[in-house]
């Protein structure tokens, strides 16, 4: 990257951090977005097992999404976030894996997960979400948070992109090795 590419990138990645400060302070005060515990982990894992049918993701055992959510839980592999909502309950839940960025030499935070049932949209609930994502990694000194979604999913697109995230100039690419389904994997 040229220096003029880097500084025009660190220009954008500011103003989008502004957008982001000044849009913090106006989300629903309606929704409430708390960490989930282990007692948590049958709330989630319904919302984990409507984000997988949404990208059509076949489980063959249904106790799985379950398990895995469980299991990052209980090791703290990961930060899931639940979003209550008055007079729908618990509607949607984030899960962020911590990582590391060569490319920058820090930490990084990956938003893998974000979902918010269909009886939650329009209440709020996801942008709360990314907004809680987005507080708790500032808080943490991460430099920045990644995220990845569908093509087709242009209503998410909308939500990043109002809340500052940019679209990368990196192709992800992925090489599946089949259902690794090992302890070790």
């Amino acid at each position: 990257m040229t220096g003029q590419a880097a500084q025009q990138q660190a220009n954008q990645q500011q103003a989008n951090q502004q957008q982001v400060n000044q849009s913090a302070t106006q989300a629903d005060p309606a929704v409430v977005v708390r960490e989930a515990g282990e007692a948590d982990v049958e709330t989630a894992a319904t919302l984990f097992r409507g984000y997988l049918d949404f990208y059509e993701v076949d489980v063959e055992d249904p106790d799985a999404p379950r398990a895995f959510l469980a299991e990052r839980i209980a090791k703290d592999e990961s930060l899931v976030l639940l979003a209550d909502v008055p007079g729908h309950g618990t509607v949607g839940f984030a899960q962020v894996y911590r990582a590391f960025s060569s490319l920058t030499l820090t930490t990084a935070w990956i938003l893998n997960d974000l979902y918010v049932a269909p009886s939650g949209r329009r209440t709020g609930a996801g942008r709360a979400l990314l907004r809680e994502v987005l507080r708790r990694a500032r808080a943490a000194g991460v430099a920045g948070v990644q995220l990845e979604t569908a093509y087709d999913n242009t209503v998410a697109q909308g939500l990043y992109e109002a809340e500052g995230f940019v679209r990368e100039e990196f192709h992800v690419y992925f090489h599946d090795l089949g259902a690794a389904t090992s302890a070790e994997g």
